[in-house]
């Protein structure tokens, strides 16, 4: 545990967010730590309301993700899927067995009435996670991608089309609707946050969706608490995940240094990894230079408590 009075809050998609996350779970207390995931990825599949990176955090912290997949459960099968193929179904997206059970429960969860934000928390506890993993927003904003191929939801093409199209831009259709979780909010107002910590996701798709609802990026710019990110490039390349080939499709180095452009003013510190370390001198504003890969639940837990002790530092 760190030595630390007050809270933290978490921004994070799936991915190297959902192990930093893991690593934040072991370094302050339940009532210390907001884990606000993005829902831009949500997307409805065979009548069923899929929700991947809150599935995907929601299982790393309780230890039953598929490491070597980076998404799904553990020791899954997959006999829905083999059989939906066979009767000439839309098999491009696969869910597990297991897997499937999450999201038939969560449909039946909305179907009668409950909020997303309900059904997070009522999951969690099913798994026995007490700490607090909530959606960015009961509303629905969906990403959509600009492709020279034309406009894909996100998940077409991140999963049917394998990321290949070239990316041009991104569009959260309904954000301009869409209402930030009112704990989110309360967290971000809150006078005993001492930190902000922007996960290593992919910073368009994963964590442009958060900033973007009404008033989150007003709140994180008033707030007094630092805003600390861990680069998700690392040596030029994505840890996981299409970002590096969205940078250079979008015209930019795909460098922590252009992560630490494309956020601006909202940081008060960047986490590079110690590969970037030439980098450091060119990032505006402060930057920490250590090992940032995450391949254990060790090396989580360090990067967890040095993101936690570099924001408390620029306090």
């Amino acid at each position: 545990m760190v030595n630390i009075e007050g809270k933290v809050l978490a921004l994070t998609g799936g991915g190297g967010g959902a192990k930093l996350a893991r690593g934040l779970i072991e370094c302050l207390a339940p009532e210390q730590l907001l884990i606000v995931a993005n829902t831009g990825d949500d997307f409805t599949h065979l009548g069923l309301s899929i929700s991947p990176d809150l599935d995907s955090v929601m299982y790393a912290l309780a230890d039953l993700n598929d490491p070597e997949r980076g998404w799904g459960l553990a020791g899954e099968s997959w006999q829905a899927m083999h059989a939906l193929k066979q009767l000439g179904g839309a098999d491009w997206f696969s869910l597990g067995d297991r897997d499937l059970a999450t999201h038939l429960q969560r449909s039946l969860r909305l179907a009668e009435g409950a909020t997303l934000s309900e059904v997070t928390g009522e999951l969690c506890a099913a798994l026995g996670l007490r700490h607090s993993l909530v959606p960015m927003t009961d509303d629905r904003v969906s990403t959509r991608v600009a492709t020279e191929q034309g406009e894909l939801a996100f998940q077409e093409y991140f999963v049917r089309e394998q990321c290949a199209p070239a990316v041009t831009g991104f569009r959260f259709e309904g954000i301009e609707y869409a209402q930030p979780l009112p704990k989110l909010m309360e967290w971000l107002t809150a006078p005993d946050l001492k930190a902000v910590i922007i996960c290593p996701s992919n910073p368009f798709v994963s964590v442009d969706p958060i900033l973007s609802l009404k008033g989150v990026r007003e709140a994180l710019h008033s707030s007094p608490a630092p805003v600390v990110a861990v680069s998700p490039i690392v040596g030029g390349l994505a840890v996981k995940g299409p970002a590096a080939k969205m940078m250079q499709e979008l015209k930019m180095p795909a460098t922590a240094a252009a992560v630490a452009e494309w956020y601006g003013d909202l940081l008060d510190g960047l986490m590079i990894d110690s590969v970037d370390s030439e980098l450091a001198s060119s990032i505006p504003g402060t930057t920490r230079v250590l090992p940032t890969l995450m391949t254990d639940l060790n090396s989580k837990v360090e990067l967890a408590r040095a993101a936690i002790d570099f924001a408390l530092q620029l306090d």
